[in-house]
Formats: structure tokens, C-alpha cells, sequence
């Protein structure tokens, strides 16, 4: 149980609530950014709302798998953000992901042993444990681009 632990408290402050590698979370971060700068493009880079849609997209679908369902995400929809056409959009995004990694922290802090190291779907994929600390390096990976896009909306 301690490497689950570990590993959902890593998971954890990523999204909810950890300042420890990154300083900030996506919580903080998407918690200071209206309607106007998450659909704002910056150049060619993601708006805050897609990188928030792709990160939560991956969540979803790992969490379908965790709660029994069958691994049915595609990296060509990772992007397909619906419009956001209002603030109400917008929260609803942020809390969709807010209560999905809340939800996947509570199934890994469940796993067992036995069930970290076992393959995740089929074996091609590795095992949960490879599964979830990806997620976790994903996370902080879109985490970046997402505080620095923001930083430069605040600088127009």
C-alpha cells in the first residue's frame, strides 16, 4: 500500500493540491484564468481550455479502466475540445477534471500491490504502475505550458 499511496499523493498534488516539484498546481492555476484568456490562443500553442479538455481526457478514460470499463481513448481525440461558449463552459471543464482526479487518486490509493504491477488492459501497455506515473509526467508536462501561457496573457 505505501507504493500506492505514494503514488496517488504524487498524482495528487499535480492536479489538486501539491506545491513540491512545481510550485502550483492545475487547481491554482486554472482557479486564476476567466473564459477570455482559457479560449485565448497564444501563436501557434493550445489555449489553456484545450490543454485543461487533453489533460482531463486521458484522466477519463485511464479512470474508465480503473472503474471497470474498457480503454476506449484515442490520442487523435485528445484535442477535441467541444466550444466553450460561456464562463459556465468553461467551470464545468475545471470541475469535470477537479472531480476526475479526485476520483483517480481514490482508486490508485485503493490498488494493491499485486494489482500495480499487473498489466494495464493488455500487456503492450505495461503495467498500472507505468500507467500512472505517466500520467502523473503528463500532467506536470501540460502543467508548464499552462502556467507559462498564462504568465504571457498576463503580460499582453
Amino acid at each position: 500500500m505505501e507504493n500506492t499511496s505514494s503514488l496517488a499523493r504524487r498524482f495528487r498534488e499535480v492536479i489538486l493540491d501539491g506545491k513540491w516539484i512545481a510550485n502550483t498546481n492545475f487547481q491554482e492555476q486554472l482557479s486564476k484564468i476567466g473564459l477570455a484568456h482559457a479560449t485565448e490562443e497564444v501563436g501557434s500553442l493550445n489555449s489553456i481550455a484545450a490543454l485543461t479538455f487533453h489533460v482531463n481526457y486521458y484522466i477519463a478514460g485511464v479512470l474508465n479502466v480503473f472503474e471497470g470499463g474498457e480503454l476506449e481513448i484515442r490520442d487523435k481525440y485528445s484535442f477535441d475540445l467541444p466550444e466553450i461558449t460561456s464562463e459556465e463552459d468553461w467551470v464545468n471543464l475545471v470541475q469535470e477534471l477537479i472531480s476526475n482526479a479526485g476520483e483517480f487518486t481514490r482508486h490508485v490509493d485503493a490498488m494493491t500491490e499485486e494489482q500495480l504491477e499487473s498489466p494495464f488492459v493488455d500487456e503492450k501497455y505495461g503495467s498500472y504502475r507505468r500507467n500512472i506515473e505517466g500520467m502523473i509526467e503528463h500532467c506536470y508536462y501540460h502543467l508548464g505550458q499552462v502556467s507559462l501561457i498564462r504568465k504571457m496573457l498576463n503580460e499582453r
